[in-house]
């Protein structure tokens, strides 16, 4: 059996976040993975580099075991706890970077995938690849360089963005192809690679939301008076700013609206000071949770809420969030700006869009909304996760030079 693995080719797949971990970056790179392996012809094995569950430090799922399958291995590699700094990221992303350095040294890989938000896996990626050279694919959720300035103090963001940009050069530079999760990124990577080829392949709708939809019953009309529930649930850090909208807003809508917040993250401890500051007696805060209590949460919520602070990095990005949300057909009131406002107008019926940390311009855009839900048939059919990640796991066989005849 080990000689018959030996002897076929290896794909490396790095991805930072992966099942069972509780995130975007999870979810996406599991449900391609698994559309890699529906494509994979038999002379292929993944090899999938990724860590132990740490998105939320209150997350534990119980799970310490890598997985090996005929065509899949699945190395998780522990990190140290941490809570989101940026400090305590770096640490744990160089304990990650060192682990797998030590574990690719002296593999023979054909092809190397990265999918990375904060860059430095898709550098980890870059720079394997030219040690094995082997092609580089690249699946880019965000532009870390573009946020130096805006989520960093500023005598920190003076010293690092020119290294950051630097680092951002060679990672690209290397690549064969990047794939961007949001279409509002590509001007800045027209400018700076133009000669990189490039892919489009958003995030989507998992199944289990797909069949959770499936048997969900379109509500009724909220009785006049009744208090409506405002479900937000997602990281609770520095980019989605609810510490700079939900304190206000939640005074403000006293008696009209509960908000039950679901995460975590590096904001959560000052959302709460704030929280309490504003006497807010109508919001509740709830720990990150398994996605079948998510859906269930989602089912009973009356609205659905995003928020993303006010930077202008952000109006280029796209939230995997909004997809989840789309599915379900709930009211979405989303505080985004750029292209995701962009998106949510031209793509989600019953949505209403507010300028970022604008609590007035929330509250117009809330009495909007109409509280029955409605199907998103379109939406649904359009950004269904697996039909997205069969194309791209063909693309990037294309460039493997994998995949079986169909």
């Amino acid at each position: 059996m080990r000689d018959e693995v030996m002897s076929r080719k290896h794909i490396l797949f790095l991805s930072f976040y992966y099942r069972p971990d509780l995130c975007a970056g999870s979810f996406r790179a599991s449900s391609l993975v698994e559309a890699l392996l529906s494509q994979l012809d038999g002379n292929f094995i993944v090899d999938v580099m990724t860590t132990m569950p740490n998105r939320y430090n209150s997350f534990d799922c119980g799970l310490h075991e890598d997985e090996e399958h005929a065509r899949l291995r699945v190395h998780r590699i522990s990190l140290p706890k941490h809570k989101s700094g940026m400090v305590d990221q770096s640490i744990a992303f160089w304990t990650f970077a060192r682990v797998v350095l030590a574990m690719t040294k002296g593999q023979d890989y054909s092809f190397v995938f990265a999918t990375s938000s904060r860059l430095m896996t898709a550098t980890l990626g870059a720079y394997i690849s030219r040690k094995h050279k082997a092609p580089l694919y690249l699946d880019i959720r965000d532009i870390f360089v573009d946020t130096i300035n805006e989520v960093l103090p500023r005598k920190a963001a003076f010293f690092l963005k020119p290294f950051f940009s630097m680092v951002e050069r060679f990672t690209f530079s290397r690549a064969e192809k990047i794939n961007l999760v949001s279409e509002g990124f590509k001007p800045y990577f027209r400018e700076r690679y133009p000669a990189k080829r490039y892919s489009f392949f958003t995030n989507g709708i998992d199944h289990e939301f797909l069949e959770a939809v499936s048997v969900m019953t379109v509500g009724v009309q909220k009785l006049p008076g009744a208090v409506v529930t405002v479900l937000y649930a997602g990281n609770m850090g520095e980019g989605q700013g609810l510490h700079g909208i939900i304190p206000e807003l939640a005074k403000r809508l006293e008696g009209v609206v509960k908000f039950r917040l679901i995460g975590d993250g590096g904001r959560k401890a000052l959302l709460e000071k704030k929280l309490s500051d504003a006497g807010c007696r109508n919001v509740e805060l709830l720990p990150p949770m398994p996605r079948n209590q998510l859906i269930e949460e989602y089912q009973r919520a009356d609205v659905l809420f995003l928020h993303l602070n006010d930077y202008q990095a952000f109006e280029k990005v796209l939230p995997s969030k909004l997809f989840e949300y789309g599915a379900f057909g709930k009211p979405v009131w989303a505080g985004v700006a750029g292209y995701a406002a962009e998106f949510v107008n031209a793509e989600m019926d019953n949505a209403a869009v507010f300028q970022p940390c604008d609590v007035s311009g929330a509250l117009s855009a809330f009495r909007t909304l109409s509280l029955s839900p409605v199907v998103r048939e379109s939406f649904i059919r359009k950004f269904s996760r697996s039909a997205i990640m069969d194309a791209m796991a063909a693309d990037i066989l294309t460039l493997a030079g994998s995949g079986k005849v169909k």
